[in-house]
């Protein structure tokens, strides 16, 4: 008699996570029906008041790119470069759009804050380990985002995030 195996889906919607566990065949299964299921979440959400993240439209006019001037937010430098990406996410700049080390380095730099790519990207993962930043790859590489939407700087984290745990039992 073999053991079943714990098998684990999560999917991101917005700032809210899905997470659907239990053996294979039980997710898979469950994954048939997603799209009933992702109704039945997004209907869940809407009650409990969590909104849509949408995307900021972008407006393009030519296939021709111009270099785009770029406003970073002003930080106050604390001479700790985990203090200071942290304050760079908490920025409106930080929560509009997960962002990628090149530009957290920039940003850092346009505020007087010179740490090594190669530092930052060891901060990034330290901060992942520690649950502070949360990151997931994308088509041009990892990006970061503050692990929870209210989490401030110097605050125990709580987990403000609606975490939705579907565990399936008996085939559903």
């Amino acid at each position: 008699m073999s053991v079943p195996m714990h098998f684990s889906l999560r999917v991101r919607l917005g700032r809210c996570e899905v997470e659907i566990s239990g053996s294979r065949d039980e997710v898979l299964k469950t994954v048939e029906d997603l799209p009933n299921l992702v109704a039945t979440i997004s209907d869940a959400f809407a009650q409990a008041g969590v909104e849509e993240v949408k995307e900021p439209a972008v407006e393009r006019t030519s296939s021709v790119s111009a270099p785009v001037s770029v406003v970073y937010p002003s930080i106050q430098s604390s001479g700790n470069c985990s203090d200071a990406v942290l304050r760079l996410l908490e920025t409106d700049w930080g929560r509009a759009t997960p962002r990628m080390l090149p530009e957290l380095v920039e940003a850092m730099k346009a505020n007087a804050v010179h740490y090594p790519a190669t530092t930052l990207s060891g901060v990034l993962n330290w901060l992942v380990r520690k649950g502070r930043v949360k990151r997931w790859k994308t088509d041009k590489g990892y990006v970061y985002v503050l692990a929870g939407p209210n989490v401030g700087h110097g605050q125990v984290q709580a987990q403000n995030e609606t975490n939705v745990r579907v565990a399936s039992s008996s085939g559903v």
